[in-house]
């Protein structure tokens, strides 16, 4: 199905942002997301960080990197320029090496909290 969805979407049938499982549209989530992650940078700053390039200079076309330190490691996203004055944090001119993290690594975020 996924690859179906993406010969639509590269076809110009259908605008990914506008699938929905009956509640939601994947644009909705993600711009909640969006702001999910920028409560939890702006609230934990001393941890967070942002940049428009990933650290080997290269970045996804109007798109920037917004992350977290956590004590297990970074926990990253990309997100496009639209959401950057969100992030109230600190700039990096690259941000920190990719560390392998993936979404399944999201318990990382309670280390912010002291808890697991």
């Amino acid at each position: 199905m996924n690859a179906q969805i993406a010969e639509l979407k590269e076809d110009g049938a259908i605008a990914t942002k506008n699938l929905s499982d009956g509640y939601h549209t994947i644009g909705q989530l993600y711009h909640d997301r969006a702001i999910l992650f920028a409560v939890i940078c702006n609230t934990y700053k001393e941890n967070a960080f942002k940049s428009k390039l990933h650290d080997d200079g290269t970045m996804y076309d109007d798109m920037f990197i917004v992350g977290l330190y956590t004590p297990e490691g970074t926990y990253t996203y990309h997100y496009h320029m639209e959401y950057w004055d969100m992030y109230d944090v600190e700039e990096l001119k690259h941000a920190p090496a990719y560390d392998g993290h993936t979404f399944k690594d999201i318990g990382r975020l309670f280390g912010l909290v002291g808890s697991k």
